[in-house]
This record gives C-alpha cells, sequence and structure tokens, in this order.
C-alpha cells in the first residue's frame, strides 16, 4: 500500500503545471529623451515585485527583472507607464516554465492568473520561455484588431471572463491575459 501512495503522489507532483515569470521586456511608445526613459524607469521601479530595471533609450525598451518568487502584474506596468506619460507599445514576459499545455485558442490557469493563448500551436512548454502579452492597450490597434480576428471568446475584447470563461476562473470579473508565443 505504501509504494502505491508513493507511485500516486510522484504521478501527481511530476504532472503539476507551473510558471514562474524572471523578467519583462517592454517597449514605450513616445519617449524623446533619456529624460522620459528616467521617469518610465523610476515609475516601474516603484513596483513591489521589481528587482531592477535596464533602459535602452535606442530602442524605447526597458527590461524589467522581477524579484525572485514575485508576482509580475501587467495592469500595474501598464498603469506605471502611463502615469509617466506614455504607452506601452509591447510587453513581452520570460519565464521558466514547467510542463504548462497550451492550444490555439484555449485558457490556461498558473498560479492565480489565467492565459488565453491564441495564434499558437498544442504544445508543452518546458524551460524558459517568452510570451507576448497581445490585450488592448498593449498592442497596437491594428495588431488587437488582427489577434481579435483569431478568436471567438469575449474575453478578449473586454479582458475579463464574462460569460465565455467565468466556469473556469469561478469568477465573469476575473482578469483574462492574452498572449502569444
Amino acid at each position: 500500500m505504501k509504494h502505491i501512495t508513493t507511485i500516486v503522489l510522484l504521478l501527481i507532483v511530476s504532472a503539476t503545471t507551473t510558471a514562474q515569470l524572471k523578467k519583462a521586456t517592454l517597449q514605450a511608445s513616445g519617449l524623446t529623451c533619456s529624460l522620459c526613459a528616467k521617469s518610465i524607469n523610476k515609475a516601474l521601479s516603484g513596483l513591489d515585485f521589481v528587482d531592477k530595471v535596464t533602459a535602452d533609450i535606442k530602442t524605447s525598451s526597458f527590461i524589467i527583472t522581477f524579484k525572485d518568487g514575485a508576482d509580475a502584474d501587467a495592469d500595474l506596468i501598464r498603469k506605471k507607464v502611463e502615469g509617466a506619460g506614455f504607452s506601452v507599445a509591447k510587453l513581452q514576459f520570460t519565464g521558466d516554465f514547467n510542463n504548462v499545455a497550451i492550444k490555439n485558442d484555449a485558457h490556461v490557469k498558473l498560479g492565480d492568473k489565467t492565459y488565453h493563448f491564441l495564434n499558437v500551436k498544442e504544445q508543452v512548454l518546458n524551460g524558459e520561455q517568452t510570451i507576448t502579452l497581445i490585450d488592448k492597450n498593449f498592442v497596437s490597434s491594428k495588431d488587437f484588431k488582427k489577434y481579435s480576428a483569431l478568436t471567438k471568446m469575449e474575453c478578449y475584447k473586454t479582458g475579463m471572463a464574462g460569460n465565455c470563461c467565468s466556469k473556469e476562473t469561478g469568477d465573469a470579473h476575473a482578469r483574462i491575459y492574452h498572449v502569444t508565443l
């Protein structure tokens, strides 16, 4: 009996899906000088889950390194950038994925967040992976329209679970993050 219990526990542990986001690459629009970059850098550094922010003025981008075990929040990053007077042109997260099965136009729950993958092939993510946030206010209007044609789920337009996925999240007002590889 002990051996069966041990085998069952090993199977459960090996089937666990996790992802730990380590850093983000943010491209901001509206930057014109080093003072602009400094303003965004200061705003992002004030987030409690951010360890370090490195700016690259030539590409208008920032590498945001997260604290170990921290729960990064894309919406808070966007609000800080907008609060500094700029907008997010692109936001990518890089993290360590462990046995995360994804398929096109499907939701995946990782921790307390739900991700809706679009324009991807069915696969299992393992190791370091980069995902690109494709929600409204994180991509251009043109790209948002392009991605909206890839799903019939209403959550893409609203960013909230609503009727299409409240069964998965348990809350119609839960935030759904839309991503692609």
